[in-house]
């Protein structure tokens, strides 16, 4: 056979090889369904954090908390930032806390 029989590369009347991603994959196996269960991880998870926070932690009372300090945090305000304010409730973006005065 001379090089004249042969193929060259390139040679449109060659049918091209496979190339890309799945070019070197024609042997592997199909991919496995893999399932991971977190359910335990996340009730572990949960127990570090009630453990971090202590026997003393009160829930309620950590919400009242909360609840007042955006009610200062929305207090006092300007009355640019007042206007603000009521445009962001009027939109939906912020809830209505607070009546924009100052705390005794």
């Amino acid at each position: 056979m001379s090089t004249h029989d042969r193929a060259l590369p390139g040679d449109p009347d060659e049918p091209a090889a496979p190339s890309g991603p799945t070019a070197d994959r024609r042997d592997d196996p199909p991919p496995a369904d893999l399932v991971v269960d977190l359910g335990a991880h996340e009730m572990l998870r949960r127990a570090h954090v009630l453990d971090a926070l202590g026997p003393d932690w009160d829930p309620v009372a950590a919400l009242r908390g909360e609840e007042a300090a955006y009610g200062l945090l929305y207090s006092g305000l300007s009355a640019e930032q007042q206007r603000v304010y009521d445009d962001l409730v009027a939109a939906g973006v912020l809830p209505r806390r607070g009546d924009g005065h100052a705390a005794a």
